[in-house]
């Protein structure tokens, strides 16, 4: 985190209080193609690892679960999934600081006919949350747009319960020698002409792939 009232936004460093309208905007523009940017940014993987996060969570019947930056509802789907396994159903809150992500999950838990899910609009950083309330926390690809890290892992130690469960899935910088290279020439120069070409907005791709960077490895 640089020094000063401000805070990383891609390759810039932007006022603190300007940051999460950035973020937000991002979002907004990116919220009925998440999954595809996803797709583009991990070649379809990130779908393995929310199945493998979630498997090794192994959400149970009744368990309280809250899942932060998580409005299109990739991970609570998942846990819904998961606790029926199990023969029951878990309670679930997503929380998102964007509204449209948020509107995308609920219609895609319309589609599913998926009513253990709730949905609050709140920021990762001050949870509309009870103290030691929650049996798991999870926060997949959501960390690094928050603005104050450690506030978020403040709070996500406030909600959870003695003994429960803390999930962040995150993307990190490629470590394997020349293929390091090569994700970067494809994350910060083909990637945001994808976007372009498939969602209209270069900018917001191109802020996904530099935030990764900037991201503590």
């Amino acid at each position: 985190m640089p020094d000063g009232d401000t805070a990383p936004f891609g390759f810039r460093d932007v006022p603190e209080a300007e940051k999460k309208a950035l973020v937000r905007e991002v979002f907004s523009s990116v919220a009925r193609r998440y999954d595809l940017m996803n797709d583009l940014m991990s070649a379809g993987i990130h779908r393995l690892w929310k199945d493998a996060a979630v498997e090794w969570l192994d959400p149970r019947p009744g368990q309280r679960c809250l899942d932060v930056a998580g409005g299109t509802g990739d991970i609570a789907f998942r846990i819904a999934d998961s606790a029926r396994r199990h023969g029951g159903e878990a309670d679930i809150l997503v929380c998102d600081i964007n509204a449209d992500m948020l509107a995308e999950g609920v219609r895609r838990a319309c589609e599913r006919s998926e009513r253990a899910i709730a949905w609050v609009c709140a920021d990762a950083e001050k949870l509309p949350v009870p103290d030691a309330s929650m049996d798991a926390y999870t926060i997949a690809f959501g960390i690094r747009n928050v603005t104050h890290i450690d506030l978020a892992l403040k709070e996500a130690r406030r909600v959870l319960k003695p003994g429960g469960h803390f999930l962040c899935l995150e993307f990190s910088r490629v470590e394997a020698p020349g293929l390091d290279a090569l994700y970067d020439l494809y994350s910060l120069n083909v990637l945001p002409r994808i976007g372009q070409l498939v969602a209209g907005d270069a900018d917001s791709y191109r802020y996904l792939a530099e935030s990764i960077r900037r991201f503590p490895p």
